[in-house]
């Protein structure tokens, strides 16, 4: 009986307010996003869970972006099962989605830490796309969108609380920022109805983030798609300051479930693999999830940036 459950897509449908909007102008820079990706290819005890769980298909995951003009990957964590290991990188990620590291930015998932206290695996195989391996966080801008990838794996880089040397970091980082429009990413959500749930060690990024008038924050971990109405540091719809959070999971690992709805969650879908492409204009954004083949569902909308013209430099 759980492994229909399991199995079964759960869609809800998207508001009237985030229907599809025009194509974008070609001009304007695509991202893909998306996390929890390659199968381990070595023997291990979870092959059997894998496959009752439909997983295993980051191949197709890949083959939606392979021959896409892209401006960058966002990878969500999680990239290689099970314990991010450097021989399991080089026999399976590097086939597929590794073949894209040059405009991939990555950023670890718990996974990655299982083999290794500093993920060692990890940062040896990504190299300084990763950033500092004794930190994993770092930034980056495209075109006039700022980038923000954090490390959601606390434990193992002296926390993330406030005043933690990553959230110091991170405020830093921020005031400095003078593009109109912020993107912030890393492995665990802060919100999510999934089977991991909301995690509030992450409030004060998202607190730093609302303070810096940032626009969206990407997640993986869950393995489902969902998207959250934009929201303050207190989960409340804010429509004119609030994040909009993506919890993009779906890279072709596994399929997981949903536990409980949270409040604020406008989509969601468990039991479709795809990737999240985001267009990147000027002073907003169109998003597009896109399934693999044999998959139906999808989720199309727009959205403004909100940064006081102020504070930007454009």
């Amino acid at each position: 009986m759980l492994a229909i459950a399991l199995s079964l897509a759960l869609v809800i449908a998207a508001p009237a307010h985030a229907a599809a909007t025009a194509s974008p102008a070609a001009r304007d820079p695509v991202i893909a996003a998306v996390g929890d990706l390659v199968c381990d290819p070595r023997p291990h005890v979870l092959g059997d869970i894998e496959d009752m769980l439909g997983g295993c298909d980051s191949d197709k995951t890949f083959a939606l972006v392979q021959h896409r003009d892209l401006a960058g990957i966002l990878i969500l964590g999680d990239e290689q099962y099970e314990d991010g290991a450097l021989d399991a990188f080089k026999s399976a990620y590097a086939k597929t989605w590794g073949k894209l590291n040059a405009i991939s930015h990555p950023t670890p998932g718990n996974h990655e830490y299982h083999s290794s206290p500093t993920a060692a695996g990890y940062f040896t195989y990504f190299g300084k796309i990763a950033g500092d391996p004794n930190k994993g966080y770092y930034s980056f801008d495209i075109a006039n969108w700022h980038m923000i990838a954090l490390n959601g794996n606390c434990q193992f880089i002296g926390g993330c609380g406030s005043g933690s040397p990553q959230e110091r970091w991170l405020r830093a980082d921020l005031a400095q920022d003078r593009e109109p429009c912020t993107l912030a990413y890393w492995h665990q959500p802060r919100f999510s109805s999934g089977f991991h749930g909301d995690d509030a060690q992450y409030a004060p990024f998202w607190n730093d983030l609302y303070a810096a008038h940032a626009d969206i924050a990407l997640a993986g971990h869950d393995h489902d798609y969902e998207r959250f109405a934009p929201q303050d540091p207190d989960a409340k719809v804010d429509t004119a300051h609030g994040i909009r959070e993506f919890v993009v999971g779906t890279g072709g690992r596994s399929h997981s479930f949903f536990l409980r709805v949270r409040k604020n969650s406008e989509v969601r879908a468990s039991g479709t693999f795809g990737v999240l492409f985001v267009t990147l204009h000027a002073h907003g954004y169109d998003w597009a999830f896109t399934p693999v083949a044999g998959f139906h569902f999808s989720d199309r909308g727009s959205g403004t940036c909100h940064r006081p013209a102020s504070l930007s430099t454009r």
